[in-house]
């Protein structure tokens, strides 16, 4: 019997990873986490998660040699998906605490929100951008939101925003003061900003939603997702 499809999760030195690695498991997954670029080797679906500052989470990714392997990884059509952290790194530059390099496979910066925005009561809004908030579908159906209905909610914790060069890579929009990317694809490398683990029902859909790509399994139109700003406030604690 052949081996089950399997996906690689880079451990390069950003936390998070303990929980999306438990998340992915929850979503029929299996996984492994590889702390060195040769672990990568076979991998069928790849996840790139990541938390704290671009700076620090690009340098320590090349310092770890993983740029190449993942840039042949992609070139070679093997699914990809960034989260947080990890989808901002799928990008060609930061201005997080100065201007660093990202790994340009997506075009486009990472920006900060602005500390003068406003919502639409006319209110100050906080950076960080911290708590549910809904992905507005802005492209046709894609295998990576398959039962995810428009507006559905998901938990968001980040600063930073990611700004494709080109529209036509933007599959979400979500609004906080001006409406950023929040999910994008390019190929078959996806970028999600909020954070699957702690979006419930939505995160667990996408995560389900990647393994099927991983597998090669068509798309399943079955939703069970969470829908509306009640249920969302309510699964808040």
């Amino acid at each position: 019997m052949s081996e089950q499809p399997w996906i690689a999760v880079v451990d390069y030195g950003v936390g998070n990873l303990r929980n999306v690695y438990k998340a992915l498991e929850a979503a029929g997954a299996q996984a492994r986490v590889v702390t060195e670029p040769g672990g990568m080797r076979g991998a069928a679906g790849i996840v790139l998660p990541g938390v704290g500052a671009f700076g620090d989470a690009a340098t320590n990714f090349r310092r770890a040699g993983f740029s190449e392997p993942l840039r042949s990884a992609v070139e070679g059509e093997v699914p990809l998906l960034g989260i947080c952290v990890g989808m901002q790194l799928l990008f060609d530059e930061s201005e997080e605490m100065g201007r660093h390099a990202g790994l340009g496979i997506i075009p486009g910066r990472v920006l900060r929100f602005r500390r003068d925005m406003r919502g639409a009561d006319g209110r100050p809004l906080k950076v960080p951008h911290i708590g549910w908030n809904q992905l507005e579908q802005a492209r046709p159906a894609d295998p990576l939101l398959a039962g995810v209905p428009d507006l559905a909610y998901a938990y968001f914790v980040h600063s930073y925003y990611c700004a494709p060069q080109t529209p036509d890579c933007v599959l979400t929009l979500t609004a906080y003061g001006i409406e950023f990317a929040s999910v994008v694809r390019r190929g078959k490398v996806w970028g999600i900003q909020c954070h699957p683990e702690k979006s419930q029902d939505v995160g667990l859909r996408i995560l389900r939603n990647f393994v099927g790509i991983v597998r090669g399994l068509p798309p399943s139109g079955e939703s069970g997702v969470v829908h509306g700003a009640s249920a969302a406030a309510g699964s808040d604690r």
